[in-house]
């Protein structure tokens, strides 16, 4: 179902919309608009769901198991170490 719509749009985007009606990309200024919302709706979509995926794993985080500042720090350590024997470097 179509629904009737009265917008107003910027002479730049005006100018823009209809270059891609006269050109043949889109048959008319309710194409253009329509695939422009709903380029929109698939963006707001993909951000909510990338939202929600990093609250789960911040959450997972949280609720996991927890290392000690020492213990991070001697990890790092001995990976630094173990890099500067593979590459050789002096450290």
């Amino acid at each position: 179902m179509s629904v009737k719509s009265s917008i107003s749009l910027t002479e730049q985007q005006d100018a823009f919309a209809r270059s891609l009606v006269e050109t043949g990309r889109y048959s008319s200024l309710s194409s253009v608009l329509q695939q422009g919302l709903e380029l929109l709706r698939q963006k707001t979509e993909a951000e909510a769901a990338e939202t929600d995926a990093l609250r789960a794993l911040i959450k997972r985080r949280l609720e996991g198991p927890k290392v000690s500042a020492a213990d991070m720090e001697e990890s790092i350590e001995n990976m630094l170490e173990r890099k500067r024997r593979a590459l050789r470097v002096d450290g």
